[in-house]
């Protein structure tokens, strides 16, 4: 029975960046925040409040998943994409759809320019013979 790959789109723990479950480097890679500033945050609710952010804190460190190996992917730009498709998936969505025409758009100025009647271009081609 095959199983599903990890999905991108999930929080997990991030242990190998954390301090001591992983929890605030996990929220920092899913939210795109910087892990420092996370911590930071989280010291100043636990400081404010009731215990609450500690209990949360001790129950997402024990429910939640590890990041997979295959997740970790190193690549800046991959980690802003995902981060991009788990804060707002239309948008990115958006995004491609605007990239993907752009590039439709340049491929179509390109094949335009190659197969329509061209002095300019058929001069080049015969001076390359």
């Amino acid at each position: 029975m095959p199983t599903q790959p990890p999905s991108r789109t999930r929080f997990y723990l991030d242990k190998r960046n954390g301090k001591v479950m992983g929890v605030c480097s996990g929220v920092a890679d899913y939210t795109g925040f910087d892990v420092t500033l996370v911590r930071i945050i989280f010291v100043a609710a636990v400081l404010m409040g009731s215990g609450m952010p500690l209990l949360i804190y001790l129950i997402a460190g024990i429910v939640a998943k590890d990041k997979p190996s295959e997740l970790r992917s190193g690549d800046p730009e991959e980690e802003r994409f995902w981060q991009g498709v788990r804060q707002s998936p239309a948008r990115t969505a958006r995004d491609i759809r605007s990239r993907l025409r752009d590039i439709d758009r340049r491929l179509g100025d390109v094949e335009h320019y190659v197969l329509t009647e061209n002095r300019s271009l058929a001069r080049e081609i015969e001076q390359l013979r």
